[in-house]
Parts: C-alpha cells; sequence; structure tokens
C-alpha cells in the first residue's frame, strides 16, 4: 500500500508547487513509483509547472463521477501525475479526494498531493487523504504565521506532521533562523531549500529543478529528504563528513525522523 504524503501551505509565492514536483523527481530517483496528484481544485498549477495545459480528463472529472480515477493519471518520464483543470463548472466535493485515491494506492509507493494555498475545504481535504503531511514556509514572518496555523489545524485533526520545508532560504541575517522557525512552529524542519534562480529556470522549461541542475545544492537537498522520507540514505560526498564536522540542525532531524519512523 503506497504512503501519501500532502504538501501544505496556506500562503501563496512559497513554492509549494515546485516542491511537490523536485521531490516527487527525487523520490522517483530511489527507484519508487511516484503520484503527484492537484488537490488545488480551485486554482490548480502542478499540469502547468509539467506542460501539462489542458488535459482532457482530470480530478475534477473524477470528483464531479464523469471519469474513472485511472483514466484521469498521465504518465510522464520518471513519475506520473493526475492533474486537475484550470477551468472548470463541475461542483466538486473535496472531501471524496481520500475514497478516489485509494485504488490507486496500490500501484504507486507514494503518492505527493499538492493543496490549496488557503485555509479552505480543499486543504482540508488534501490533509484527510495524507498519511503524514510536509508543510512549505519561506523563512519570513508572514509564511511562518500561515504555517503556523496550518499545523494548529494539522493537530486539530490528527493529521500526523512530518516536518516543515523550508524553501527560497538566501542564508542571509533577513531571514529567519532555523531555531526561530522550529520555535515558534513546534515542529522541526526537514530540509532548507536554498534559493535558487535555476529552479525558475527549471520551470520555464517545463522539468524538474532536480532534474535540470541535479547536482545543485537544491538537488542535492531535495534527494536527502526524499532518502529519509522513504527510508533511504543518500549522502553525497562533502568536506564535511570527510573533516568530521558537527552535523548540522536539520541533518540531526532527518536522522531523528528516520529513526523514529523506519529504525
Amino acid at each position: 500500500m503506497g504512503r501519501s504524503i500532502g504538501i501544505l501551505s496556506l500562503k501563496g509565492g512559497v513554492g509549494k508547487t515546485s516542491v511537490v514536483v523536485s521531490l516527487g523527481d527525487a523520490i522517483s530517483g530511489f527507484g519508487k513509483k511516484v503520484l503527484l496528484v492537484d488537490g488545488n481544485f480551485s486554482a490548480p498549477n502542478l499540469g502547468l509547472h509539467l506542460n501539462v495545459v489542458n488535459p482532457a480528463i482530470t480530478m475534477h472529472h473524477v470528483l464531479a463521477r464523469k471519469a474513472n480515477i485511472k483514466d484521469a493519471v498521465r504518465k510522464l518520464d520518471n513519475f506520473d501525475m493526475i492533474p486537475s483543470s484550470v477551468f472548470s463548472n463541475y461542483r466538486l466535493n473535496p472531501f471524496e479526494l481520500k475514497e478516489k485515491l485509494k485504488p490507486l494506492r496500490r500501484r504507486y509507493d507514494v503518492l505527493l498531493i499538492d493543496s490549496s494555498p488557503a485555509l479552505n475545504e480543499e486543504t482540508l481535504a488534501v490533509m484527510l487523504a495524507s498519511d503524514s503531511i510536509l508543510i512549505i514556509t519561506t523563512p519570513d514572518v508572514p509564511s511562518i504565521s500561515t504555517a503556523i496555523k496550518a499545523i494548529k489545524l494539522a493537530k486539530q485533526k490528527d493529521v500526523p506532521i512530518s516536518g516543515l520545508i523550508i524553501n527560497k532560504a538566501h542564508n542571509k541575517n533577513f531571514d529567519l533562523s532555523l531555531d526561530e522557525i522550529e520555535k515558534t512552529a513546534d515542529v522541526p524542519v526537514l530540509a532548507i531549500i536554498p534559493y535558487d534562480i535555476e529552479i525558475q529556470k527549471s520551470l520555464s522549461n517545463f522539468v524538474p529543478s532536480t532534474r535540470h541542475k541535479p547536482n545543485s545544492k537544491s538537488s542535492k537537498e531535495y534527494k536527502k529528504l526524499a532518502g529519509v522520507l522513504i527510508g533511504e540514505k543518500y549522502k553525497p560526498f562533502s568536506f564535511r563528513n570527510i573533516l568530521r564536522l558537527s552535523p548540522k540542525k536539520v541533518e540531526i532531524n532527518r536522522e531523528i525522523y528516520y529513526d523514529r519512523v523506519f529504525g
């Protein structure tokens, strides 16, 4: 039975969908069968990230009971995806998402579900369809404040939170520090994705950033996160390991997660 992971942020502009695409590609690199699902029904853009612009069958058709979910799956190079319709007049019940995804959980190792960037029924439906969630934030006060709302909602609904992903980190003193973020959110940070202009270039080419620049710092961080989420170890060459320097806090968090889930 495949594991479903919801990718959440209640604020637009933090790069949530780009994280879904790159993380899905990184997980598939470990030989896993991965399905990306667009659970953002009011403003979907997962397909637009992958040049799937006007698909004939989408999650909207499935939830409107106009199509079988297996017919909505699009096969791409390294993973499969189910897009949603950019324009649709169907009346949907987003809370049917969990039940609709059940048949596909036997076919895939991991399902990554992209959510709406708002506190609404769509976001709650993604939470309830997920075995656990990852919350995306940028290292600034407005993003952290919305992340806290997502954390509070998940805890109210007893949805396990795997951790936070800090995206678009500049590693400058105007960024909130990892300690400040963890203290405020009371959730461990599992990955820090640095700001990288190559990620924007990958979007313009409709490919995951992990494939566009596989050896970049951001790609290596995605691969480390992907490995720990599926019980694999990814350890690229590092002078820090050779010199036996103390591990970074985020690396310790990943080890703790690995031991708790797979140890």
